[in-house]
């Protein structure tokens, strides 16, 4: 009987240690965010539209 008792114990530890199995773990894709330099554009354009609008007065 003492037998019988310990082999449906380890049955039954054996089962659900297996229950889940094991998984891949799933990473995300890390979220880059992008550098800009607003006012590197915000000077340049102005400068070059000055420019260009001297050239034509100019003429």
């Amino acid at each position: 009987m003492k037998k019988l008792a310990l082999a449906a114990a380890l049955s039954v530890a054996a089962t659900t240690s297996f229950a889940g199995g094991m998984a891949e773990p799933v990473m995300e894709p890390e979220v880059v965010k992008a550098e800009t330099s607003s006012s590197a554009g915000g000077i340049i354009v102005p400068l070059l539209l000055l420019v260009l609008l001297a050239a034509v007065v100019s003429n």
